[in-house]
């Protein structure tokens, strides 16, 4: 559902005028931010951002692993809760705990080193096309369990995990719900009852998911802000969030180790915890500000309330077992 661009981009840096400031911030390439947002700080810093897109949150972590001994730029945003303790056992970014931080983010720190901070959350949830159940008069599912009930053969399509990041989110909310010995069987279950796997989030939110007659399956897993985007001319949202089947995912920031720009990169991490980043960040990037205090937009409040309580896993749980239990699920089933 995140979807964005660049704001500078590029495969290479480029050298700041004579007596300016540059602080280079790594992202994943579907951050995005209101225009006008770093010409704003920039004014009030002195301290212009250039922004590198690096893929995906797992391809923007593998990128900093690779370039640890000469890093890419000076601030990372992007890093979600799948990839956390990867960057920190890494020793990838230096402990900064900003004063911003006590506002709402500390709430989600991935663990006690401060090295990184949380700037959004995205809930992985099932999305239901309302318009196919009242058609057919059957009550939608309330549960990850109910998924697999032989009433909903054939509806639901989720993302792979080994190539998706709401599809690891979902493999890892079977995992936390089920436990290791649980989650497998239930896959197992989800099967038999004609679950479809495709690779990423757009071809199962837009190709195989009924909204908008685009596909025949009306269950798919997307997220918690997603309704917020299907509301008709009427007012009336198309779809809605099982908000009872929900996974938090957190992207964080932090200052890379190694910065050349360490004092402004600190700077650069106020600001994204800062209350004007954080108000545009649910328009911008479809997830919901790490700020407390921070209002949603009216469409939002009524149609993609954030979820009261998502499941979670451990960073270090995560980083033991992830490989392992995307291994195990491609054998299930795929193989």
């Amino acid at each position: 559902m995140l979807t964005g661009c660049s704001l500078i981009g590029g495969s290479g840096t480029t050298p700041a005028p004579p007596g300016e400031t540059k602080v280079v911030l790594l992202t994943h390439e579907s951050f995005a931010v209101s225009e006008g947002l770093f010409a704003e700080f920039k004014k009030q810093s002195g301290i212009t951002v250039e922004q590198r897109a690096l893929g995906d949150a797992g391809a923007l972590t593998n990128q900093l692993v690779l370039t640890k001994a000469n890093p890419l730029g000076d601030v990372v945003f992007g890093v979600d809760s799948t990839f956390a303790s990867r960057a920190i056992d890494n020793g990838l970014l230096e402990s900064y705990q900003s004063p911003e931080a006590a506002k709402g983010p500390q709430r989600y720190a991935a663990d006690s080193s401060g090295a990184l901070s949380a700037v959004d959350l995205g809930d992985v949830c099932m999305n239901v096309d309302l318009a196919y159940f009242a058609r057919k008069g059957l009550a939608e599912p309330k549960s990850l369990d109910e998924l697999a009930d032989p009433k909903y053969k054939d509806l639901l399509v989720v993302s792979d995990p080994a190539t998706s990041s709401p599809g690891l989110a979902f493999l890892l909310n079977t995992v936390a719900k089920f436990g290791e010995d649980g989650w497998p069987g239930y896959w197992n279950r989800l099967k038999a009852n004609g679950v479809k796997v495709v690779n990423g989030w757009e071809t199962a939110y837009k190709q195989e998911f009924s909204v908008g007659g685009k596909g025949n399956r009306p269950i798919v897993l997307s997220y918690a802000s997603s309704p917020a985007a299907e509301v008709g001319p009427d007012g009336k949202p198309k779809t809605k969030a099982l908000l009872d089947t929900c996974y938090r995912q957190v992207e964080y920031t932090g200052v890379l180790k190694g910065a050349k720009q360490p004092e402004a990169a600190r700077k650069l991490v106020d600001f994204l915890l800062g209350e004007k980043f954080q108000a545009q960040v649910a328009e911008q990037m479809y997830v919901y500000p790490a700020r407390e205090g921070v209002a949603l937009p009216a469409v939002w409040q009524q149609v993609a309330p954030q979820p009261q309580s998502a499941a979670t896993l451990p960073a270090a749980k995560i980083a033991e077992g992830r490989e392992r239990w995307v291994e195990q699920w491609r054998k299930l089933v795929q193989g």
